[in-house]
């Protein structure tokens, strides 16, 4: 079965009693108990399962090839499940670009967790192989990496790991299931942040992790999701299994758009420099086509000019929209340093730009006039 069969109908629950096609909504927080056995089968208590939630977690392990999936609050909730599975004073190996919130997440609040870790650069083998330790338990994965789009070969870094006994997470969300799917690949685990590409739309915050098998680790995970309750609304549930039905065909959009903006970009006289991974010039060119079906939907360029510059250009679109996330229908972009910590890796001229679903000559036509604004 293909994507685009599998994301209308994996996960869908028939509604019996009144023969609706699509599934209800059921923002009941309690259920009945079935019978009076110690053992209450079914839903309970909406905290640690829902039948929105049941569905929409069920389609998220269809689409990724997975065993399991458990459904967050946010991205950062399920990446939060993730490094709280792990024993505390565990190593943990990051790219060296890794999304400034999953850094903070690490630095910050994760501090009392006692782990070590290790930001490298993941486009090096070598240097990943030359990071892992006697207690290296966790190598996570951005691929693309945000904001840079640097691509890490995932077959090899999971080859790495297996024979370590490593636990290797990939963070999905910016190539989404439609684009990639590293458990195919060799990964333990898929991290999403559902809010961006899966639910397509900008209106829903939500995440996921998908195991590729019921273990030790994913037990760790399901039990924080369902103690302590970050977990998505039944709406938001049903409002991102609704969002997912039309993801193949968005995504095919959004690569489409994306590929002919790469290129005007990379010939544009006031940009210095691209970071796209369907442009042949993209030093992971060749593992992005190996691993991905296309290309995505983000594209990274550092303009010749100051950060002043990048702001002054991402105020001055129509139709562009200046604002922090992706996936969304609508184009957004921004002067992304601006979003990230001070420690950032990220230079002040670089904007990072989220191709929606707009008719790419109107967005190569509103890029041309604010890029003229400098």
């Amino acid at each position: 079965m293909r994507i685009e069969t599998k994301s209308i109908h994996a996960g869908a629950k028939n509604d019996t009693d009144n023969r609706a096609v699509t599934a209800p909504i059921y923002p009941s927080t309690i259920y009945r108990h079935k019978d009076d056995s110690a053992d209450p089968a079914g839903h309970v208590y909406t905290r640690a399962s829902n039948p929105n939630r049941e569905s929409l977690e069920e389609l998220l392990t269809v689409l990724e090839q997975g065993k399991k999936a458990a459904a967050f609050a946010s991205g950062m909730a399920a990446s939060t499940a993730i490094f709280q599975a792990l024993e505390p004073g565990v190593h943990v190996i990051l790219p060296l670009d890794v999304y400034h919130g999953t850094r903070e997440l690490l630095t910050g609040l994760m501090k009392r967790w006692n782990l070590d870790t290790s930001f490298v650069d993941m486009t090096d083998l070598d240097k990943v192989g030359s990071a892992i330790q006697h207690n290296t338990r966790l190598i996570w994965i951005e691929t693309p990496s945000n904001p840079m789009l640097h691509i890490t070969d995932i077959k090899k870094v999971c080859e790495l790991a297996s024979s370590r006994d490593i636990t290797v997470c990939v963070d999905n969300t910016w190539s989404s299931p439609a684009l990639q799917n590293p458990l195919d690949l060799g990964a333990n685990l898929v991290m999403h942040s559902s809010t961006k590409y899966l639910s397509g739309h900008s209106d829903i915050l939500s995440g996921a992790v998908v195991t590729k098998e019921e273990n030790e680790i994913f037990e760790n995970i399901r039990s924080i999701q369902q103690i302590s309750g970050a977990v998505p609304s039944p709406q938001d549930c049903w409002l991102l299994q609704r969002s997912i039905k039309t993801l193949p065909y968005r995504m095919r959009g959004h690569c489409g758009n994306a590929g002919k903006i790469a290129v005007f970009l990379n010939d544009h006289p006031k940009v210095e420099r691209v970071f796209y991974p369907g442009l042949q010039s993209h030093p992971g060119h060749l593992i992005a086509q190996s691993q991905m079906s296309d290309y995505g939907g983000m594209i990274s360029f550092q303009i010749k000019g100051t950060g002043n510059d990048a702001m002054k250009i991402t105020s001055s679109a129509q139709i562009i929209t200046n604002a922090t996330s992706l996936g969304g229908v609508e184009s957004i972009w921004e002067q992304r340093v601006r979003s990230e910590a001070e420690n950032t890796q990220t230079p002040a001229n670089l904007i990072r730009l989220s191709v929606g679903l707009e008719h790419p000559d109107d967005l190569i036509e509103d890029i041309e006039v604010a890029l003229n604004q400098v």
